[in-house]
């Protein structure tokens, strides 16, 4: 159900959007994390549904323009990209159609799990250590499958689970972290479309609050990127970043929602 805004919660759209924005930039993928959760718990937007597909377009277009600064910076492997996007979007769709028949409250803690799992990962995981950058047969035989499944978590679990989106094409493809954050932001925003178009034919998304958070996705996008760039050459810092705001995010969600889960 579209609801209608107080002025001040406007405006707390469009500080979320720059947050987003800003995280989109700093940590590709990773960023879309914090769109649902903001307009939720920060804006009080109270369907969990038309949060998730409005979140999936602003996203979505959003990380389109972040891509800007990331490609002019050398950061894109476009190649690794469109792999990854094609695949993706397929499963994005299906998952997007499971989601929203799925009670909202358990797919958000569910959601908050797999944020877990995949912050310790990082934090596990050390630069020095990613593989050879992998091309030709190598690269299809791995990429296809893994962006598959992230683009099926991304469409069910709305575009928020695009931070799943870094580190697959890590593993998939061999890339360091600053390349996969550039790339990333090509794949948020197909998915986001995705996932966008699914919700939208449903009349879930409210296209208001997509502007506004657009308007301030771009203004915390320009800094977030600038700043990837510098901390590109700090490797380890930027993983832990990307890696701690996904916990504390997940934290709280697993928080307000158990509550929500298990005692109805």
């Amino acid at each position: 159900m579209i609801e209608s805004l107080t002025l001040f919660q406007q405006l707390l759209v469009v500080v979320s959007g720059i947050f987003v924005g800003f995280s989109l930039g700093l940590i590709g993928g990773g960023g879309s994390i914090l769109a649902v959760p903001l307009l939720l718990y920060v804006v009080g937007y109270h369907d969990p549904h038309v949060v998730i597909g409005t979140t999936a377009i602003s996203v979505a277009v959003t990380a389109y323009i972040n891509l800007i600064p990331h490609w002019r910076a050398g950061n894109v492997r476009w190649r690794p990209a469109l792999l990854f996007a094609l695949p993706g979007a397929f499963g994005s769709a299906i998952g997007a159609m499971i989601g929203k028949v799925f009670p909202g409250k358990q797919l958000l803690f569910l959601f908050a799990l797999l944020m877990v799992a995949v912050a310790i990962s990082m934090l596990r995981r050390k630069e020095a250590h990613a593989k050879t950058y992998r091309s030709g047969r190598s690269l299809l035989i791995r990429i296809i499958p893994i962006a598959f499944l992230v683009g099926l978590l991304s469409g069910f679990f709305g575009i928020g689970g695009g931070f799943l989106i870094v580190p697959g094409l890590m593993f998939a493809a061999g890339i360091p972290l600053i390349n996969a954050i550039g790339s990333s932001l090509f794949s948020v925003g197909t998915f986001g479309l995705v996932t966008a178009i699914t919700y939208a034919v449903s009349n879930l998304v409210d296209w208001l609050v997509v502007v506004e958070y657009v308007v301030g996705g771009i203004m915390g996008g320009f800094f977030g990127a600038r700043l990837a760039m510098y901390l590109g050459a700090h490797k380890n810092t930027l993983a832990s970043i990307f890696a701690f705001v996904i916990l504390i995010v997940a934290a709280y969600m697993l928080y307000v929602n158990f509550k929500a889960v298990f005692h109805t």
